[in-house]
C-alpha cells in the first residue's frame, strides 16, 4: 500500500514538473524573442517555468512591411540564442509540440493559419489582434468549437500588474487611454494598436456593452461605450503615440488613477503557461468576441460621423 502511494505521489510530481513543448507560428513580431527568452532562460529576471519554446514556423506577410522586414531576423535570433528549431510548415510544427503560440503580427492571416492549427487539437494562445476583421474573429471561434480546441487571445496590457490593482467590483465607469496608430490598408482599424487600450477597458469593465459612439480626428479617437447596466466606458487613443493609463470611477469618486499601465510581458506569459497546463482560458470566447464587436461598432460609428451604433450580434 505504501509503495503504491509513493508511486502515485511520484507520478503526480512528474506531471506537475513536466515541461510543455511550445511551438510558435509567425516570427515577425518582437513578442517572439521576448516570450521565448522569458520561457527558455532560467536566469531571466521574469522567467516563467513550466513551458519551453522548441520549434517555430516563420510564416510572414509579403505585403506588410512590419512583417517581412522582421520575420527572418527574429527566426534567426530564437534559433541562435535558444536552439529553437525552425520548421517548414504548420503540420510539421504540430508534430513536435504540445501547445501553440500564434504570434503572426498580421491579424489577417490568423484565420488561415488557425485552420491548420486546429487539426492538431492543441491549446492555442492567439496574440493580438485575434483577427483582421470581425467576420474572421467569429470564424476562428466557430472553428475552435467545431474542433474542440481550447484557445484565448489577449493584449499584454490586460495583465499589467498596476492595472490589476485598479479592479473594483463597485466601479461605475472607466476611462482608458493609449496609442492609436492605424494600419490603414488591411485591418479593422482599432484592432491594430488601439486594441491595447480596449483590452484595458474590458479588463476593468467586464463584458456587457450594448452601444458605441466614436469621435475621430487625425490626432485622436474617443470611443464611448454604454453598458447594459448603465455604466459608461471610454477609450481615448492618441496618434502618433500616447502613454497607457486608466481611471476607474466608483460611487464615491475616482477609485484609481493609473498613469503607467504597461507592466511588461511576464504577467501575460504566466497566464498563457497556466492555460496550457490547465486548459482553462483566462479570457472567455464571449468576452473576446464582444471586444471585437466593440471595435467593429466603432468602425461603423466613424463611417457614420459619430452615430450611435449597437454592437453587432455574432
Amino acid at each position: 500500500m505504501m509503495y503504491k502511494l509513493t508511486l502515485l505521489l511520484s507520478l503526480f510530481a512528474a506531471l506537475a514538473s513536466a515541461q510543455i513543448r511550445v511551438g510558435i507560428v509567425g516570427t515577425d513580431t518582437s513578442h517572439v524573442p521576448a516570450f521565448t527568452s522569458i520561457l527558455n532562460d532560467p536566469s531571466h529576471k521574469d522567467h516563467v517555468p513550466g513551458a519551453k519554446v522548441v520549434a517555430a514556423y516563420k510564416g510572414g506577410s509579403k505585403d506588410l512591411p512590419s512583417s517581412w522586414d522582421r520575420v527572418d531576423k527574429y527566426a534567426e535570433e530564437i534559433k541562435t540564442k535558444w536552439g529553437v528549431e525552425i520548421v517548414p510548415d504548420i503540420p510539421t510544427l504540430l508534430s513536435k509540440v504540445d501547445a501553440i503560440l500564434l504570434e503572426s503580427v498580421d491579424g489577417r492571416i490568423h484565420l488561415s493559419q488557425f485552420r491548420e492549427i486546429v487539426k492538431g487539437g492543441k491549446p492555442v494562445f492567439i496574440d493580438k489582434p485575434l483577427a483582421g476583421s470581425w467576420d474572421d474573429a467569429k470564424e476562428i471561434a466557430r472553428l475552435a468549437r467545431q474542433h474542440n480546441v481550447k484557445w484565448f487571445s489577449s493584449s499584454s496590457l490586460r495583465y499589467g500588474e498596476n492595472l490589476e490593482s485598479l479592479r473594483r467590483p463597485d466601479a461605475t465607469g472607466v476611462i482608458t487611454w493609449g496609442p492609436g496608430p492605424i494600419e490603414k490598408s488591411h485591418h479593422l482599424d482599432l484592432s491594430w494598436y488601439g486594441i491595447h487600450a480596449v483590452e484595458m477597458l474590458y479588463a476593468l469593465m467586464g463584458p456587457g456593452c450594448v452601444e458605441v459612439t466614436r469621435t475621430y480626428t487625425d490626432g485622436a479617437d474617443v470611443v464611448t461605450g454604454r453598458w447594459k447596466d448603465g455604466r459608461i466606458g471610454v477609450t481615448r487613443l492618441g496618434r502618433p503615440s500616447s502613454p497607457y493609463g486608466a481611471v476607474v470611477f466608483a460611487a464615491k469618486g475616482a477609485a484609481g488613477n493609473l498613469d503607467k499601465a504597461y507592466g511588461g510581458y511576464a504577467p501575460l506569459v504566466r497566464h498563457v503557461v497556466k492555460f496550457f497546463q490547465t486548459g482553462n482560458p483566462p479570457v472567455s470566447e464571449a468576452e473576446t468576441l464582444e471586444l471585437f464587436a466593440f471595435m467593429e461598432a466603432a468602425r461603423i460609428s466613424r463611417e457614420k460621423g459619430g452615430a450611435r451604433v449597437p454592437l453587432p450580434v455574432r
